[in-house]
């Protein structure tokens, strides 16, 4: 005795609907199943931050980012770290801090002014010291950026 076959509409349209559902997820899968590594990626940053804006080292070497004496005592200036823009600020003699050039409004390049860091575009002021939003519609801080001093040069990463 065979079991009889339930080919009412309802099931016809379960029965795709599911088929079609897999195929759908098997075609948005990031990673086939054939895939072979990328090996054109480009390595981490030296410096990089964890969502929540702490900096994390990635294990690699530091690089000299700028000469201490370039950066204004209670001043900053723009740099780069591997091609990104970074900020360094010596708020006091000696401390030098770090943190990402891009602004947490919009993306925008965030810029040294005298006393603060400014983005041009809509206008967010940021604690030179510590990066908090002094002003503006940012929400969040500016991503920190591991920085040492070592004798006259400043290091990243």
């Amino acid at each position: 005795m065979t079991p009889e076959l339930d080919l009412s509409r309802r099931n016809m349209l379960l029965a795709g609907g599911s088929a079609a559902a897999a195929v759908t997820l098997a075609a948005c899968s990031s990673t086939p199943a054939t895939s072979t590594p990328d090996t054109t990626t480009k390595p981490a940053s030296p410096a990089t931050t964890d969502p929540s804006g702490s900096a994390t080292d990635t294990g690699q070497a530091a690089i000299e980012v700028a000469k201490l004496a370039d950066i204004p005592i209670g001043g900053g200036i723009a740099a780069t770290l591997d091609g990104q823009p970074i900020l360094l600020a010596q708020p006091t003699a000696g401390v030098v801090v770090g943190f990402s050039a891009i602004c947490t409004h919009k993306g925008c390049k965030v810029e040294p002014a005298e006393t603060e860091f400014d983005c041009p575009c809509h206008q967010s002021r940021f604690d030179l010291a510590t990066g908090e939003v002094l002003g503006g519609p940012a929400a969040r801080a500016l991503d920190k950026v591991t920085v040492t001093v070592d004798g006259d040069t400043v290091m990243a990463g």
